[in-house]
């Protein structure tokens, strides 16, 4: 949830933000780097331009201003409904079990708003060790998306890491969803949303439902699957075992969507979040392959995988 900073503190973390800087970092995807080399009071400047990386502060001193600019892909955009404004961007924020010594802001509207607290203070409080959470916001295609990171004070830095990972995509059907988007995560895909699952997704695999665990505390249901095809996958998320060309791996998706355990070939897609693969459409193989034949014949296929 986003909080906001006390307005006490604006001032003090804005000024920071107008600080000139004599350090300025130009990457790609990921940053690394330390505050030792930082004049205390000083901001760091960081341009990051992909859909997804890490940022590692090895004993933070100042504060860093990371701008966002993925040049995302054309994920499908959800259809504009009256007031909306259009397609969205959402971002998430995944800090590491070892996250020390900062806190991290999201900007907005020339105001700072509290994402992730310093996980020592989040310990003391809760009076032992926590597990970090996924911090999700979104934001309008187009709109410039940043993070302040200020250091906290401590005695000692020297154990003291703000390391963090991120991801910006399209308004996918699933995975990094805001909690107002679970509902339509959860329904079932139609014919149109099928064949576009299995041309963008991140993962596309033919197979069986092994078993379903529900996860009560992180709110997930994860479903074990067993593959007997794999058309795609953009990581390893599907490891072979045994001798007889079968792969096994897990997908994820919302409690709240209560899946359960079914019978039959399954065409699973979706899209991985923070190295998990999570549930996009799933329908039957023998619908997948009816909705398939009709798009064909239509000349309205946007790709085509291999069927039986």
């Amino acid at each position: 949830m986003l909080l906001l900073t006390p307005v006490a503190l604006w001032p003090c973390l804005l000024s920071l933000l107008r600080t000139v800087c004599c350090n300025y970092s130009v990457d790609l995807c990921s940053w690394k780097g330390s505050g030792l080399s930082q004049e205390p009071g000083s901001v760091e400047q960081i341009f990051l331009h992909c859909a997804e990386g890490d940022v590692e502060w090895l004993y933070p001193v100042g504060a860093l201003h990371l701008s966002l600019s993925p040049r995302l892909p054309p994920w499908p955009a959800s259809p504009a409904t009256p007031g909306s404004r259009g397609a969205r961007v959402t971002a998430c924020i995944k800090p590491a079990e070892s996250f020390r010594g900062a806190q991290i802001y999201l900007e907005r509207d020339g105001e700072l708003q509290l994402l992730v607290r310093d996980q020592q203070e989040e310990e003391e409080e809760e009076d032992g060790a926590i597990e970090p959470k996924v911090h999700c916001f979104s934001r309008s295609a187009g709109e410039k998306v940043a993070l302040f990171i200020q250091s906290t004070l401590h005695r000692d830095i020297s154990r003291r890491i703000a390391a963090f990972k991120y991801e910006l995509r399209g308004d996918w059907g699933s995975g990094v969803l805001l909690p107002q988007q679970i509902e339509r995560a959860c329904r079932p895909c139609n014919d149109t949303e099928v064949l576009m699952a299995v041309c963008t997704s991140d993962f596309v695999v033919r197979g069986h439902i092994r078993s379903v665990f529900h996860d009560a505390e992180r709110q997930e249901s994860i479903v074990s699957v067993s593959t007997t095809k794999i058309y795609r996958q953009k990581y390893t998320l599907f490891h072979p075992i045994g001798k007889y060309g079968k792969s096994f791996g897990e997908v994820r998706t919302f409690l709240k969507c209560g899946v359960k355990q079914g019978v039959g070939t399954f065409i699973f897609t979706g899209h991985v979040h923070f190295g998990e693969a999570w549930l996009g459409c799933a329908p039957r193989y023998k619908d997948f392959k009816r909705i398939s034949e009709v798009a064909k014949e239509a000349h309205e296929n946007q790709c085509e995988i291999e069927s039986d």
